[in-house]
């Protein structure tokens, strides 16, 4: 026990200077993307490999205004994902908030995202998967539906909605539902984290769960090609796994055609 404590005061004095210093990035930090709230780095943190997730003021914005709604949904962003790993949903570990810059540090998860895991198993695309073929390629594919997707394509796509399902019944909506924001761990079909809840909410509403289901299935039908069955695979794990699946299904039948009106008419 007493190595065990000395271990832990050892971390905290440790690291402290080093909690401290994230109020601006350390010199290890590396961009890997940017999206319109946020710009996520890597580096290391207290030893292990860790991502920042930094929210940057909106000039457009008034400084008060701008302050107040980025603590706001950082403050929801950890909320949510507290609120899902608590019911079993695997997401990025948080190991640190800093309110003063409106940062989360979280864990790096090894992997690759549903997105890319899809494209690079789709049969019949030679070395890589489909970055390796020409968009004429891809074309003549599709026109020919040439396109089939891999057993563990239809895997990761099951438990993806299995996951999407526990989310919801924890009354949590992502808000922003993509292939892009699962990603799975070490490539293996099976071990999703659900990543990115910086536009989540909490709501019980079978419409607003709707609404995130209808954003997957645009993202499905505009960035996989011939993918209808894969998000079937989607819908049918999450039916089966949801205790409140029915309404949430029967609200996505309304919420499609108001969807596609929107999409014709702007």
């Amino acid at each position: 026990m007493s190595g065990s404590s000395s271990s832990s005061s050892e971390i905290n004095n440790n690291n402290s200077s080093e909690i401290q210093s994230l109020t601006s990035l350390p010199p290890n930090s590396v961009l890997l993307s940017q999206g319109a709230e946020a710009r996520v780095y890597s580096l290391d943190f207290m030893g292990k490999s860790a991502v920042v997730k930094e929210r940057f003021p909106k000039k457009y914005r008034h400084p008060l205004l701008d302050k107040k709604l980025s603590s706001h949904r950082m403050k929801t962003e950890v909320r949510s994902i507290t609120k899902v790993r608590k019911i079993g949903v695997e997401t990025p570990c948080i190991y640190f908030v800093n309110k003063e810059n409106n940062s989360i540090v979280m864990e790096r998860v090894e992997g690759v995202t549903v997105k890319q895991y899809l494209f690079d198993n789709i049969m019949g695309i030679k070395s890589g998967g489909l970055q390796s073929s020409s968009s004429d390629d891809m074309s003549d594919m599709v026109e020919k539906g040439e396109i089939q997707y891999t057993e563990s394509c239809y895997q990761a796509c099951t438990v993806l909605g299995e996951t999407i399902a526990r989310i919801h019944d924890a009354d949590v909506v992502h808000g922003d539902l993509t292939t892009s924001n699962f990603m799975l761990r070490n490539a293996i079909p099976t071990n999703i984290v659900a990543i990115d809840f910086g536009l989540s909410y909490v709501s019980s509403l079978a419409e607003d769960k709707a609404v995130d289901l209808y954003v997957l299935e645009r993202a499905f039908l505009s960035t996989h090609p011939l993918s209808n069955a894969l998000f079937e695979a989607v819908l049918q794990s999450y039916t089966s796994a949801s205790k409140k699946s029915k309404a949430t299904i029967a609200k996505l039948e309304q919420v499609r055609p108001r969807g596609r009106k929107k999409l014709h008419f702007g």
